[in-house]
């Protein structure tokens, strides 16, 4: 009974402690986005006396936001929409076939692939990507499709898995085919994993700053994460306005995990069950 109290007491504190390391951040980049220079130079950590909407504007019109929100959303949607079709399909294909040699390797191959520095790949991937005329948004979100595969191959294979047979053997016995067991009776299935793969597709392909940095040619191209690096480099004297253009790029992705994290939990927890 008593290590069980000090057991709680511990979880207890660490939990706040995690919960402070993120929400002490955060309040400081709202404090700081509606506050003025003059009121930042006085403190840091106050409250702001007056909220100075102004800066939102501002940062809006510096850094051409909604040109920059339209391209990080394409990006993203279009990463999302095209990995859980291809992704889904190769995961399938190889959970049915595990006990084939060449499936097998070929999961293995995959898996692998998670242990690869990125940056090992970085120059021939920028070569390449350029010599096929890629280097824009089709072909970043070409490279979120193909580098989410390993990874994403990995949680599905667990999650097939764990699917009867029975369904599938069913819907052979009514003429169904592959393709059409996998629509009908499989994809459907995959709902909580693909909401997940959904998830952590979209929160990476709207934060992410290297790939789009070392792909990327022309500004008009440029991704949210982007438009902060070149707002910092030029405007770095001016912090609230840099605070208010970080906090409008954040607001989508924190709204969307709000509502979305029991999604990602259940799917990670779901596909670990073989």
């Amino acid at each position: 009974m008593v290590n069980s109290k000090k057991t709680n007491w511990t979880l207890t504190l660490l939990l706040c402690l995690g919960a402070l390391t993120i929400i002490f951040p955060l309040y400081l980049t709202i404090t700081i986005a509606v506050k003025s220079p003059v009121e930042m130079a006085q403190s840091i950590w106050s409250i702001p006396t007056t909220i100075h909407w102004e800066n939102f504007t501002k940062a809006i019109e510096m850094t051409n936001f909604f040109n920059a929100f339209k391209n990080s959303a394409t990006v993203t949607v279009f990463a999302v929409s095209l990995t859980i079709l291809t992704n889904s399909m190769v995961a399938y294909a190889i959970a049915r076939n595990m006990h084939l040699r060449f499936f097998k390797f070929l999961y293995y191959y995959f898996v692998s692939a998670l242990f690869i520095p990125f940056p090992i790949l970085m120059l021939p991937l920028v070569k390449q990507m350029s010599s096929w005329g890629l280097d824009n948004i089709v072909g970043l979100i070409f490279l979120y499709v193909v580098f989410g595969l390993a990874f994403n191959v990995f949680l599905y294979v667990g999650y097939i898995k764990s699917i009867p047979r029975e369904l599938e053997e069913a819907a052979i016995m009514d003429g169904a085919g592959t393709w059409k067991i996998f629509w009908k009776v499989i994809f459907p299935l995959l709902s909580p994993m693909n909401a997940t793969i959904a998830i952590l597709t979209c929160l990476k392909a709207w934060n992410d700053f290297l790939l789009p940095l070392i792909i990327l040619v022309d500004k008009d191209d440029a991704t949210l994460p982007l438009v902060q690096y070149v707002f910092q480099s030029e405007f770095s004297a001016n912090f609230n306005l840099a605070f208010a253009s970080y906090l409008l790029a954040l607001l989508p992705m924190v709204i969307v995990y709000l509502f979305a994290q029991n999604w990602i939990i259940g799917g990670l927890t779901r596909g670990a069950v073989k």
